[in-house]
């Protein structure tokens, strides 16, 4: 009987299902580990099948609890709904497979309530997969709704405070104040800029376009000069290649390569030099922001994490910028990477695929817009 060929080849099934783990392209986690998986599931099918027919099998009750705490543990380890399935298809391929080796036979009603336990399983495991996910996301979008209007509402009142100071004209347009005023107002349009820039990836709004890479970086360059300005530093431009075109949506690149340059203003003391490049490297186009921040600590932690740790005193922006620019570069085919000068500074580099054929090449049209 089926309860009797699981018992007996418990470790078999439980080996077998680990097995098929390793032609799929997500994390190897042993069954073992987890407290509500294979092993337990294999208990409660056993006692089920133990079962008279007659019964109403309140184990499936039983079954349906523990696997809504095993899709628990698999979204902890960040397995997707996907995975989740997979997890229990696994086990009902390695009885069968371990069932046919062993030249057990299986009666079509043992098979019955083999597919009645895993479609519980199944059910309540993504269940409660989704319901996790759905409350991280919520919580995720609350918390960032939360911080994106905080830092609006801190930007706003500095902004304030230097207007009504030049208002009543007891300091200089052209001083401390005025400058003050100018950063704020940038910040505050380089994170509506952002934030746009997020809401269009997000609803998938992005278009690509052929680009002439000089036109969009000296666009964004303008912009680059007055944040230079405000902050005391020199952003050098190097030449760019009138030939070079990529496709790419404009507006995404723009403001990957701004936030770019806005992580490296940040991060450079007064005084510094901020330099942006573009070189060509056989079919790609690298776009390279260099800063003086003295470089990444030993201990550093992934500049790319969302909300991620701050680098020096400066502790304004939602650190967000960085993972928005990579989201933003990944959805056109590219990618960024950063290099590290220690005791000197960083360099962020966006790769992009370039155009080769640019006969037909579109202008961007208000490429730096948010």
């Amino acid at each position: 009987m089926l309860h009797e060929f699981i018992s007996s080849y418990r470790e078999a099934i439980i080996t077998r299902a680990r097995e098929k783990l390793t032609d799929r392209p997500w994390p190897l986690v042993s069954t073992s580990e987890l407290e509500f998986g294979i092993p337990l599931f294999l208990t409660q099918l056993t006692e089920t099948l133990q079962r008279p027919t007659t019964s109403t099998a309140p184990s499936q009750d039983v079954i349906g609890a523990s696997a809504a705490k095993h899709g628990s543990e698999l979204r902890a380890l960040g397995f997707n709904v996907s995975q989740v399935v997979h997890d229990y298809g696994d086990i009902c391929q390695a009885i069968t497979e371990v069932a046919v080796e062993q030249n057990i036979p299986i009666s079509t009603e043992e098979f019955h309530v083999l597919n009645l336990c895993l479609d519980t399983a199944i059910a309540e495991a993504v269940t409660e997969h989704s319901r996790i996910t759905a409350h991280s996301r919520s919580s995720e979008e609350t918390e960032r709704s939360g911080q994106l209007a905080h830092e609006i509402r801190d930007i706003l009142h500095t902004a304030l405070l230097a207007f009504h100071a030049l208002r009543n004209g007891t300091v200089a347009i052209g001083g401390s104040t005025g400058t003050m005023l100018g950063r704020s107002l940038t910040s505050l349009r380089d994170l509506v800029d952002t934030s746009l820039t997020d809401i269009r990836m997000t609803a998938n709004l992005q278009k690509s376009q052929r680009v002439p890479l000089a036109t969009l970086l000296s666009e964004v360059a303008l912009v680059g000069h007055l944040h230079a300005e405000y902050r005391a530093l020199r952003l050098t431009v190097d030449p760019i290649d009138s030939a070079l075109v990529v496709d790419a949506d404009p507006q995404l690149l723009a403001s990957a390569v701004m936030n770019l340059l806005n992580n490296a203003f940040k991060f450079t003391p007064a005084g510094g030099s901020v330099t942006l490049r573009s070189v060509r490297v056989e079919q790609q186009v690298r776009i390279e922001v260099e800063d003086e921040c003295g470089g990444f600590a030993p201990t550093s932690e992934d500049p790319f994490k969302p909300f991620g740790d701050r680098r020096n005193s400066d502790r304004t922006g939602l650190g967000l910028g960085l993972s928005i620019a990579r989201r933003a570069v990944r959805k056109q085919g590219g990618d960024i990477h950063v290099r590290n000068l220690p005791g000197k500074g960083c360099v962020f580099v966006i790769e992009v695929p370039l155009v080769t054929d640019a006969t037909e090449t579109l202008m961007p049209d208000e490429a730096t817009a948010g």
